[in-house]
């Protein structure tokens, strides 16, 4: 059996050039928990400096504080995940973590990572030249709460060189929970 599909067009392709590439695909989301993972530790690295702590702390407090606050898995993996755009979408990064998200965790939990960026303004515009005010533009959305609760609980306040997270490994049966589920939309 080959491994490999042969077309040089994708509208020439054959049912066994796309069984092919369905099987591989399968292989690849299979990977997906540990890329995620991945993902958070390469915050650790480097990316947007200045900070008090690095992102990957700053993650890991997040996680932290929605797991000891009883929050729901995918909730938690949301606090966790939330800033992984930053190193590739550092003036989009909300949107590309919840792109990521998206298949495996609710409309709700993924518009408030989609949003947080802009709800998390509030916090520190006026210092910088912006509109702290921006996120007032979705008053009325009904996840408008659950996003500057978000922000407030797990985002702003996730700073704090003496706080006591998870490590990573805590939360790695969860991401794998949510990333091994089967998605909800496709594409």
């Amino acid at each position: 059996m080959k491994d490999q599909a042969t077309f040089t067009r994708m509208q020439d392709g054959t049912r066994e050039d796309y069984e092919i590439i369905e099987r591989a695909e399968a292989e690849f989301v299979r990977g997906l928990p540990e890329r995620v993972l991945g993902a958070v530790e390469a915050l650790a690295a480097g990316g947007l400096g200045g900070y008090p702590i690095s992102r990957y702390e700053h993650s890991l407090q997040s996680a932290s504080r929605a797991l000891r606050d009883g929050r729901e898995t995918e909730y938690v993996v949301a606090a966790l995940v939330h800033d992984i755009g930053d190193t590739l979408a550092p003036l989009s990064h909300g949107s590309l973590a919840a792109a990521v998200l998206r298949p495996y965790v609710s409309e709700r939990v993924s518009w408030i990572v989609d949003h947080h960026p802009v709800f998390q303004m509030h916090y520190y515009a006026a210092h910088t030249g912006g509109d702290p005010d921006a996120r007032e533009r979705y008053r009325g959305h009904q996840w408008f709460d659950d996003t500057v609760e978000f922000c407030e609980r797990y985002d702003e306040n996730c700073f704090d060189a003496n706080y006591q997270s998870f490590s990573l490994d805590t939360f790695t049966p969860l991401v794998k929970e949510v990333f091994g589920r089967t998605p909800w939309t496709q594409g």
